[in-house]
């Protein structure tokens, strides 16, 4: 697919989606719960309230992890990567390819589990930009390094422009 600046999107990735196992666990629990609960109380508003209990648990235990987790995406385009996230308040980071140094791969044990890990992309700033828990790390840095290789250079060369020439030339008195 391609752009409006003319760039070609290689891969729109997500974190793993080992991030909802809990939040699914909870979603079953509390259904079971609601589902043994309700109807047991004497009273009409007890059984209310079991519900809006499981609604909030639903709610901040299984929707908001769903929501955070599909608000963050990693796109790679043939000269950037852009990671976007937030539920309310977006986020948007991009990284151009020419300005990367280094890119790396880093996975914990249960990141060499589940075959995931993340990836550091170096441009020279203070802290790295980080694709959380990506699967394939590896071939995502491959796919990252093959094009960095490939993007135009931005600097320019001091040997292509004549200082003397350009400038006028003054006299400080």
């Amino acid at each position: 697919m391609r752009t409006a600046d003319g760039e070609w999107v290689v891969a729109r990735l997500r974190s793993h989606g080992r991030a909802l196992f809990w939040p699914t666990v909870l979603l079953l629990v509390v259904c079971g719960g609601v589902g043994f609960g309700y109807g047991r109380l004497p009273e009409e508003w007890q059984n209310l309230a079991i519900l809006g209990a499981a609604a909030l648990l639903v709610l901040v235990g299984c929707v908001g992890p769903y929501m955070r987790w599909m608000a963050r995406t990693f796109t790679i385009t043939s000269e950037r990567t852009i990671l976007r996230s937030g539920v309310f308040v977006r986020e948007r980071q991009d990284v151009r390819h020419a300005r990367l140094e280094e890119v790396t791969v880093r996975r914990s044990g249960l990141q060499l589990l589940f075959a995931t890990g993340d990836v550091l992309l170096h441009s020279g700033g203070s802290r790295p930009a980080v694709l959380r828990d990506v699967s394939s790390p590896k071939l995502v840095a491959e796919a990252i390094d093959d094009l960095v290789d490939d993007a135009p250079v931005e600097d320019w060369d001091d040997d292509e422009y004549d200082l003397d020439s350009d400038f006028p030339e003054t006299s400080i008195r």
